[in-house]
This record gives structure tokens, C-alpha cells and sequence, in this order.
């Protein structure tokens, strides 16, 4: 029977191999929620910080001691950095012992390189991970059972889950509305930092420059220490230009953008589009368009944001793009593929632009009047 058994085994290899193949990809993306929550932890407890002290590689113990967890807890830890060294957070060495043993050393990777230090990325990520982001996507499914009501009537997933929109709740909730712009600042730092050491021409030839819905500043700030002779400006909410850092050549401009957008040669949008629908994109592109110069006289819309199907064609890269898809829906955003963003271009009025895929997932348009 055990041969019999054998054999019928070594017939139905293939079908069972499939079989299990295909529960791991299930088990794979269910638990990746649990990777997700991996990061948060390392976030919550700055473990990159801690390694970060330690010379870029620290023991269990020491990370423990900098993060000031319990000794009991350290068993615990280990299953934790084991899940953030298998998804790429973190690397692990082992460190010589004496009885030929060794002990785990956590180090640093490029990704967790970019949790630490001046310029960093983890106020985006804990935006991202944080509750208030992560709830209404418990309820896509039923938002999506809903019947359509009136566009102005239909809530987003956000406004489902919380009974107000995003941008109502950063209005009346101060500590979720350091969150958001600590989040769009840490994002900009290290992109722009990029953008103007590596893609720096964009911005040449051109002596003003208005950010639009541009937070904080932390862009048009990058942009102005790198090119000085560029006069460079942020217009967004009020609230949120009432708390801009003083001391920075950079001029903040209260205002509404469906309303109108302050004269200048460049509107610079990062961001931005990817969070309305076409109908309130081209009611921004168009008043872009008035406050910029002919294309002629070097007019420009710049833009940062996902050209969906653009860049590296990578499973990772694509994956990213498809998931900040079904992530903007939590505003009732869209990122668009080229033929979508030329739709609403040409619906604005512009008469042509340029996609440069040089950014990661993310692409740099400029659009011309």
C-alpha cells in the first residue's frame, strides 16, 4: 500500500505541486498585511534609528536596550526582525562566538537607509500605515456594493469609514493634520533631492515658480536652495500655510486652486492630480494655464505623480503602480496611464507635453500651454 501510495504520489506530482503553489500565493498576499504591520512596528519603535547608532549593525540585545523593550520581549523582537530581514528591511549577519556559535547582527539595507537620518522617508510610511489610512480599506467592498448616488452625495471609502473626507478631517483634527503634511514633507525631501541633483534642467530658464497645493513648502524649498535666481512660491489651504516655516525664501500664498493660481512662469504640481477625478483636474490644469505664459515665453505646468504603465517594467515597479491606484481611491483619486493624463491635458486647453519615466514609479510630466 505505502508503494501504491508512493507511485500515485509521483502521478499527481504536477497537479499537487500546482495546487500548493497556488494556496502559498493566497497565504503570500493575505499575510501581507503582517508585513505591512512589520514595518509599522519597526517604525513605531525606531529600530532603524537604533541600528542606525550602532554603526548600521546591532545585536538583538542592543537594539533592544536603544528601543528600551523589556528583556522578556526580546524573543519576540527576533520573530519581528526575522519577518523585516526576509521582505528586504533589514539584513542579517552573524557575529562569531566563542563556543563557534554565532550570535544574529540586524544591519542596515538601502530601504531601512531610508528611514534614517535628515532626510528620510519615514513620516510618509507611518502616514501610509497609520490607522485613520488603514481602516477604509476594510470597507472597499462594501463602498463598492453601494448604488451610485450623486457625485456631489457619493463619499469616498475615507469619508465612508470616518463620516468626513480626508481633507475635511486634516481641518478640524490637528495631530491628523501634522500627520499628513509630516508625510508630503518627508516624501519630498528625499525626491526632491533627486530631482534637483539629478534632473536639475527642468527648472533652468525659468525665474518664477508657483507650488501648488504644496504643503509645507518642502519642494519649493529644495527647488529654491538649488536654484536661487528661481523666485519660488507655495499656495495651499489656509490652514495649512498658518503653520509654514518662517525664515525660508520661499513665499507662502493662502488660497484655493479650483479658484484661481498665482502668476508665475511654472506651476509645479507634486502629487497633486492623482487626488481628484478628471473634472477637477482640468479645473486646475485650466487655471494653471492662465497663470503661465505662453509656451513661446517658456510656460510650463510641471508635474510629479504616476504615469501608470511608465518606467521600469518590473514585477515590483508595476505592482507599486497598481496598488497607489487602488490606494487613491481612498479619496476617490485615480492614477492615470499616459492616454488619461493626455485626455485631460487636451481637455484643459494644453498643446502638448512630455513624459520623462525617470523617477521610480513615478513620472515627471511638463505640460505646455
Amino acid at each position: 500500500m505505502g508503494s501504491l501510495e508512493l507511485n500515485e504520489s509521483k502521478c499527481n506530482g504536477g497537479q499537487e505541486v500546482s495546487l500548493l503553489d497556488a494556496q502559498l500565493e493566497l497565504y503570500w498576499n493575505t499575510f501581507a498585511v503582517i508585513k505591512s504591520m512589520a514595518l509599522k512596528s519597526a517604525l513605531d519603535l525606531r529600530i532603524a534609528d537604533a541600528v542606525h547608532r550602532h554603526g548600521g549593525a546591532a545585536t538583538l540585545a542592543e537594539i533592544a536596550g536603544e528601543v528600551a523593550l523589556h528583556p522578556s520581549k526580546i524573543p519576540c523582537l527576533r520573530r519581528l526582525m526575522r519577518a523585516l530581514t526576509v521582505s528586504g528591511v533589514f539584513a542579517v549577519a552573524v557575529k562569531p562566538g566563542d563556543g563557534g556559535g554565532g550570535e544574529p547582527v540586524y544591519e542596515l539595507t538601502p530601504s531601512s537607509r531610508l528611514l534614517v537620518g535628515s532626510s528620510n522617508l519615514s513620516g510618509i510610511m507611518s502616514m501610509i500605515l497609520h490607522p485613520t489610512l488603514v481602516v477604509p480599506f476594510l470597507g472597499v467592498g462594501e463602498w463598492l456594493r453601494r448604488d451610485r448616488e450623486p457625485p456631489e452625495e457619493d463619499p469616498c471609502i475615507f469619508k465612508q469609514a470616518h463620516g468626513r473626507s480626508l481633507w475635511e478631517l486634516a481641518g478640524r483634527d490637528a495631530a491628523f493634520d501634522a500627520l499628513i503634511n509630516d508625510g508630503m514633507v518627508s516624501d519630498s525631501r528625499v525626491i526632491m533631492d533627486y530631482v534637483v541633483r539629478e534632473h536639475g534642467d527642468v527648472f533652468r530658464g525659468i525665474a518664477s515658480l508657483v507650488d501648488l497645493a504644496g504643503g509645507l513648502g518642502a519642494a519649493a524649498q529644495a527647488i529654491s536652495e538649488a536654484f536661487p535666481e528661481v523666485r519660488c512660491s507655495v499656495m495651499d489651504l489656509g490652514h495649512v500655510v498658518a503653520k509654514a516655516p518662517a525664515g525660508i525664501d520661499v513665499e507662502y500664498i493662502a488660497g484655493d486652486m479650483f479658484e484661481s493660481v498665482p502668476p508665475a512662469d511654472a506651476v509645479f504640481l507634486k502629487w497633486v492630480l492623482h487626488d481628484w477625478g478628471d473634472d477637477d483636474c482640468i479645473k486646475i490644469l485650466k487655471n494653471c494655464k492662465k497663470a503661465i505664459p505662453p509656451r513661446d515665453k517658456g510656460g510650463k505646468v510641471i508635474i510629479i505623480d504616476i504615469v501608470v504603465g511608465a518606467g521600469p517594467s518590473d514585477q515590483k515597479h508595476r505592482e507599486v503602480q497598481a496598488l497607489f491606484d487602488m490606494y487613491i481611491m481612498l479619496v476617490n483619486g485615480i492614477e492615470r496611464d499616459e492616454q488619461e493624463w493626455k485626455k485631460v491635458f487636451v481637455e484643459a486647453g494644453f498643446s502638448g507635453y512630455k513624459i520623462m519615466p525617470i523617477l521610480g514609479f513615478r513620472s515627471m510630466i511638463e505640460v505646455y500651454p
